[in-house]
């Protein structure tokens, strides 16, 4: 099988994969070690592969994960306690593939289920936030907008901190100037605040995550601007539903979905199907049960339907920093704390080694087996399209 490395090499016959951690539209994750130079699995990481043979995986696929893999070595060169960098990558005619550092915690959406109500208390949404704000600032200081947060993109590493995951429908936009910004609202809320909000016609999807459909075929050489509809239907800014083109206020507006969700367990917009749902983004407030808190104050100024008066809007993470909810915070503080407020147990993280070790190649071999009845050929020349897979 002739290689091609994409960035730090990484060769699959050196690898070994103990377990699958997630299927999805894209790929696989797999838990995998180096059994040349760590047989004893001590050093284990995720690896994401890709399958050419996959129709998506042709065409838009094919992009985003090249895309991804280039924000992992942007970030392997200017890195961040709380994102993931670029361990390696790998390319050969019937995949692509590359590793990042594997967080033994799972994600934020596991873990809030596991609480007693199924919700975090104000202290707990306090510190996952705060690292969360410090992450999003990072990428937008590489002006790369990251376009799908939420709880199951948000990992826990065995120290107990975060990290932000999957970057395939994050994109780069050139950053605006505060000075620009700012002459800029006036104009902004004056066109937005006198339209009158109309739903558009909106088709059926199989899930929650939107594809990346551009609307325009506008260059954004120029920066500043995308006009892309993607994201997951409940995390997505009224601005990107009206088709007005976004910016990095989009990543405010998530931020403000995911404290809502962690508080009360569920989204403030959520409806019958997708299309309701995209309809109580644009026009619904969101509704809080007793008494306002500095919290809930928060929420509401990052969920404002208008961008440029969003929280975070003119100043960045900076402006939302400054919020009443974060009050005596020590930023410069945040990666030297020892004890977050929940920390993956030993026997959790241990238990991961003791499955039996399967060839990487191998696997995929069985799942077009299992795909392609008898092993027939499906018209792609793959079966495991034909896999019902759960995005991750």
């Amino acid at each position: 099988m002739a290689s091609s490395p994409l960035s730090s090499e990484l060769h699959l016959r050196n690898l070994r994969a103990i377990k699958v951690l997630g299927n999805g539209a894209m790929g696989t994750v797999l838990l995998v070690h180096n059994y040349i130079t760590d047989p004893l699995a001590h050093h284990q990481f995720a690896l994401k592969v890709v399958e050419k043979c996959s129709v998506l995986a042709k065409t838009d696929a094919d992009r985003r994960a090249r895309w991804e893999v280039s924000v992992l070595e942007q970030l392997k060169q200017k890195p961040h306690s709380f994102l993931p960098s670029l361990i390696g990558a790998f390319e050969s005619e019937e995949m692509l593939a590359w590793a990042i550092p594997y967080c033994s915690g799972g994600d934020l959406n596991v873990l809030r289920h596991r609480q007693t109500d199924g919700v975090f208390s104000p202290a707990v949404i306090r510190f996952y936030v705060a690292e969360i704000i410090c992450a999003l600032e990072h990428l937008h200081k590489m002006n790369i907008v990251y376009r799908d947060l939420k709880p199951e993109n948000i990992l826990i590493q065995s120290s107990g901190h975060v990290t932000l995951t999957d970057f395939d429908l994050s994109r780069s936009l050139a950053g605006k100037s505060l000075k620009s910004l700012l002459l800029s609202s006036e104009n902004e809320f004056d066109k937005h605040h006198h339209r009158k909000l109309t739903l558009v016609k909106l088709k059926k999807a199989k899930s929650a995550r939107v594809t990346p459909t551009t609307r325009t075929d506008a260059c954004y050489s120029a920066g500043e601007r995308s006009d892309s509809f993607v994201g997951t239907n409940e995390y997505v800014a009224p601005e990107v539903v009206r088709g007005d083109g976004h910016e990095f206020a989009v990543d405010w507006w998530a931020l403000g979905i995911l404290c809502y969700e962690m508080l009360y367990g569920t989204t403030p917009f959520r409806g019958k199907n997708r299309k309701d749902t995209l309809g109580r983004i644009l026009i619904m407030p969101p509704k809080f049960t007793g008494k306002p808190t500095s919290l809930t104050d928060l929420i509401t100024k990052l969920l404002d339907k208008e961008p440029t008066r969003r929280l975070g809007y003119a100043g960045g993470a900076c402006e939302i920093k400054k919020h009443p909810f974060f009050g005596g915070l020590r930023w410069d503080l945040l990666t030297e704390i020892v004890r977050p407020p929940f920390i993956p147990s030993r026997d959790d993280v241990e238990s991961t080694s003791k499955l039996d070790d399967f060839n990487i190649t191998e696997y995929f071999q069985k799942v077009r087996q299992v795909a392609s009845p008898l092993g027939s050929p499906s018209r792609d020349g793959c079966g495991y399209n034909e896999v019902s897979l759960t995005e991750f």
